[in-house]
């Protein structure tokens, strides 16, 4: 079994679910490789220390660089706001470290193809976080369609809405500005979509949609992690410069359809990420609230019994479950950070590059950049354009 010493730099919402991650794989996947958690980095020195003491890392810095220079250092994980993945990936590369990075990989598509390019030159290995793959009714969805049980496909609709920033009063947090986000629910929220869609269903041939600012100016945050803050609302203002939701509509390259609707403005809406696909021989659907279950519906049931089942995929026939519960006890959304590491430590181990990688998510921009290019011009947008 194969050591991973890993430096992690970011330590608030991101940064708890990886060291969770970390901590718990060796419990209940001790046959892959063992991450072993060396340092952990962050701007605030007060913020940063207390975290690598409740997270159990060994050490901790404000300066990344500093992580680089470490020997004893084999793979960095970044998880910083996402205006810091483009350098700190190009460093660590260039210093021989793997890559672990969070989506949206970079703020645009020639920043992303930058650093896949920066990874496959220097010889290290490379994922983008993209954790939704990894819930084990995805992967049910996952084998249906590529055992052609569900036919031909025809539909892939997909929606992620949540409703954290409906108060207008909301502070200004990162998130919504541009220049720190690249954009806001089309790349936070959208991003995962497009990810799932390219995993289930195929690549995206053309776009077209429409985006929307409900709310355009908001106060100064006092303080701000993860997607929680505070402000005042005597504080000064600044302008929302990225969207509040958008939507498209897509044909993939197979032929088949899709939608596409990604919203923080949707009240009711906690974290409804949800997909459902349209075959020839039946259907499925997923919502990540409700994640340990997949409706499925095939057309040759008997006609006194069709209609959608709910498959509870915590029975050891599905991808990760032996390592958990008996039948039936539910697993939670940090496990699908267990299991994106999990992949990537058995990566490492076999020398060998993890799924979904940063060509996954070069990818992933290319269909929003496309998006975004076809609301600016009112018209359909071909990937390949870009």
């Amino acid at each position: 079994m194969k050591q991973v010493n890993v430096g992690m730099i970011g330590y608030k919402f991101m940064g708890k679910a990886h060291s969770h991650a970390y901590r718990d794989l060796p419990m209940f996947f001790p046959q892959v490789g063992r991450p072993v958690m060396k340092a952990i980095c962050g701007r605030d020195e007060k913020g940063v220390s207390q975290a690598a003491e409740q997270f159990g890392w060994e050490s901790w810095t404000t300066d990344w660089r500093e992580l680089l220079k470490r020997d004893d250092i084999d793979l960095i994980d970044i998880n910083a706001p996402s205006d810091a993945h483009k350098e700190i990936a190009l460093a660590a590369a260039a210093a021989g470290k793997h890559l672990f990075c969070e989506k949206p990989l970079a703020l645009t598509l020639a920043d992303s193809r930058e650093m896949l390019q920066a990874a496959e030159r220097a010889g290290v290995k490379h994922m983008v976080g993209f954790n939704y793959r990894f819930a084990p009714a995805v992967r049910l969805a996952k084998k249906l369609v590529e055992e052609g049980r569900l036919g031909q496909i025809y539909h892939f609709r997909a929606w992620f809405l949540q409703d954290w920033i409906v108060d207008p009063e909301f502070p200004l947090v990162w998130r919504l500005q541009k220049e720190v986000a690249g954009s806001g629910s089309h790349g936070d929220l959208g991003a995962h979509l497009i990810d799932l869609a390219h995993y289930l269903v195929g690549d995206i041939q053309e776009v077209i949609g429409m985006s929307e600012t409900f709310v355009k100016e908001r106060p100064m945050p006092s303080s701000m992690t993860g997607l929680s803050a505070r402000g005042s609302k005597d504080a000064p203002r600044g302008p929302v410069t990225v969207d509040d939701a958008t939507l498209f509509l897509a044909r993939f390259a197979g032929g088949a359809l899709g939608s596409f609707e990604a919203s923080r403005f949707a009240p009711g809406h906690r974290c409804t990420n949800a997909f459902e696909i349209n075959g020839s021989k039946g259907s499925v659907k997923f919502d990540f609230e409700r994640m340990n279950e997949l409706q499925v519906y095939f057309t040759d049931d008997a006609e006194d019994v069709q209609g959608f089942r709910r498959v509870l995929a915590t029975d050891p026939a599905h991808a990760y479950a032996e390592a958990w519960w008996p039948p039936g006890h539910t697993i939670g959304y940090e496990h699908t950070f267990i299991h994106e590491v999990v992949e990537l430590m058995q990566a490492l181990q076999e020398n060998r590059q993890p799924v979904p990688d940063f060509r996954d998510g070069v990818k992933c921009q290319q269909v929003l950049e496309a998006v975004d290019l076809s609301i600016a011009e009112k018209r359909w947008i071909q990937t390949n354009e870009l």
